[in-house]
């Protein structure tokens, strides 16, 4: 004697983990948005505090680093746009970002006013940074001459659609 399957409740739904992550997906995109709106604002703020910064009289040191901070703020936007496109850390901008940070600070402070231990550190940090953009590289491409970060992500949104495919016809039958 078989027993009849119980129709699931409405509410039963909202708490599928599909749905749950979807939901959380999207408010984590909503953040994304918001400090994408807030770092584009900055943005315009230290350009437009940059330009001020030309008027005479000039202070090279002070306008180099506000150049190369417009930079870092550039990387960072291009790191979360990347995120809303693909859902994924580029680790290829995220050490770019470091790289270009760590350069920053000893242009701005000047190489000979740092302590010894601190300049080998550094050196030691941007050394172990590039090499992690030529291993990066050499990774060989898995799909389709892509690589391998695009590849990881071609997978999971690959996966994500088979799992979202089940629930939507579900949902329609």
């Amino acid at each position: 004697m078989q027993t009849p399957v119980k129709p699931l409740p409405p509410w039963y739904t909202w708490f599928s983990s599909n749905h749950i992550v979807r939901i959380l997906e999207t408010v984590q995109d909503l953040i994304v948005i918001s400090l994408c709106i807030g770092l584009f604002s900055f943005m315009v703020m230290q350009l437009r505090e940059m330009f001020l910064s030309l008027l005479p009289p000039l202070n090279f040191p002070h306008l180099t680093a506000d150049i190369l901070f417009l930079l870092i703020l550039v990387e960072l936007f291009r790191l979360l746009i990347i995120y809303l496109q693909e859902h994924r850390v580029s680790i290829g901008v995220a050490v770019e970002v470091s790289i270009v940070s760590v350069l920053r600070e000893v242009i701005v402070r000047g190489v000979l006013e740092v302590d010894w231990t601190q300049v080998l550190a550094t050196c030691a940090f941007l050394l172990v940074l590039g090499a992690l953009l030529v291993i990066r590289v050499w990774i060989p491409p898995t799909f389709e001459g892509i690589d391998p970060e695009q590849t990881v992500s071609h997978r999971y949104r690959r996966r994500r659609e088979k799992d979202i495919a089940p629930t939507l016809n579900s949902h329609t039958n």
